[in-house]
């Protein structure tokens, strides 16, 4: 028996606003489905946040909830540790607002954990809707083939770093920063893979959830067994229309 997946849903009492602790669900599913033991571990506000999960997911939230995250992180570093040490990490939305240097909250300029190259700030206008974007394939995310899709809803724009990439350049939608279609969507930096893709994003695409296990497993994404669903299939090719 192969020893259990251990997934990581960071302060999900803080930051599960939109839905996003679904991401965990379908990380232990995909896993589950292929005969690979797995579970998902709670880490909540009052605990401290361990090194040593197989891979980590992170999701969205409000002003109040990003300040709080962010003071409870640099205050347990577990998370930072993980990262060192190359563990898979998944964030959306707020989550990749407070990973990054600097976020805006109430207003105010707020410090992340600085585990990617990203300051964000408030847009004037509110990016809500579809958002898709071709994978750059930057950094850990070398893999992935397919297009990414899924719902945003934020007034964050996020500009990258010279240590950090896009997860994907928008097709439609607005993305990070702009709306002038050539803006970039998410972030890549070390182990770390984040969007502002709802959805959850990981229902919405496979194959971004099969290389974070793939990562967490320590192996090719190629050499995970394909999985075929086909109600999920149709949903993407719906999504992408």
């Amino acid at each position: 028996m192969p020893k259990t997946l251990r997934i990581g849903l960071v302060l999900p009492d803080v930051l599960g606003t939109y839905g996003d602790d679904g991401n965990a669900l379908v990380l232990r599913q995909r896993a589950r489905m292929r005969g690979i033991p797995a579970e998902v571990e709670h880490i909540l506000l009052g605990e401290e946040i361990p090194a040593d999960c197989d891979v980590y997911t992170l999701g969205g939230g409000e002003d109040s909830a990003q300040v709080i995250a962010a003071a409870r992180l640099a205050a347990s570093p577990g998370l930072q540790a993980a990262a060192a040490e190359g563990t898979p990490i998944f964030a959306v939305c707020a989550g990749m607002q407070v990973l990054g240097r600097t976020f805006t909250a109430h207003g105010e300029t707020v410090e992340g954990i600085g585990l990617i190259d990203a300051t964000t700030s408030a847009m004037e206008t509110r990016a809500i809707g579809e958002v898709a974007s071709a994978p750059s394939r930057a950094g850990v995310t070398a893999e992935l083939t397919e297009p990414l899709s899924g719902f945003e809803n934020h007034m964050g724009g996020t500009v990258l770093g010279p240590d950090a990439q896009p997860l994907g350049r928008v097709t439609r939608g607005v993305g990070n920063t702009s709306t002038d279609g050539s803006s970039g969507e998410g972030v890549v930096q070390g182990s770390v893979v984040a969007t502002y893709m709802h959805g959850p994003a990981l229902a919405r695409n496979p194959q971004l959830a099969d290389l974070l296990l793939a990562r967490a497993l320590g192996v090719r994404l190629d050499e995970l067994e394909p999985l075929e669903i086909s109600v999920i299939d149709r949903l993407r090719m719906e999504r992408l229309r």
